[in-house]
């Protein structure tokens, strides 16, 4: 098997919503989200495997499943619009949070309310 990482277009075309929302969350954990159900992934081929096992155990036969492994040269010609970050780089290797962003007081009383 190759394991050198690439990029990798995720597509899935699922009608009941609660499969949507479980294929959403898990493929966000692989990657990010360029359309509501396209998601851009920097896998190796392990990964993407591991991957496609896991989405297979939530799909049903009425849903679609689409993976595209994009070679360097193809990732580099993709032409995207309102997407700053490019095709023909690395993602960084970790992303820095520094907690501004998480839900405090009266926004998490109204999530939990929600919930």
């Amino acid at each position: 098997m190759h394991d050198d990482k690439r990029w990798r277009l995720v597509c899935y075309d699922v009608r009941q919503p609660g499969r949507y929302r479980q294929l959403h969350k898990l493929i966000k954990g692989f990657g990010t989200p360029v359309q509501y159900s396209v998601f851009r992934c920097f896998l190796d081929d392990r990964t993407t495997a591991e991957l496609r096992w896991r989405l297979e155990k939530i799909l049903e036969p009425e849903d679609s499943l689409l993976v595209l492994d994009l070679c360097p040269t193809c990732a580099g010609k993709v032409v995207s619009r309102n997407h700053v970050e490019g095709w023909d780089e690395q993602p960084p290797a970790f992303l820095l949070v520094d907690g501004s962003q998480a839900p405090t007081g009266d926004r998490r009383r109204k999530r939990r309310d929600r919930d």
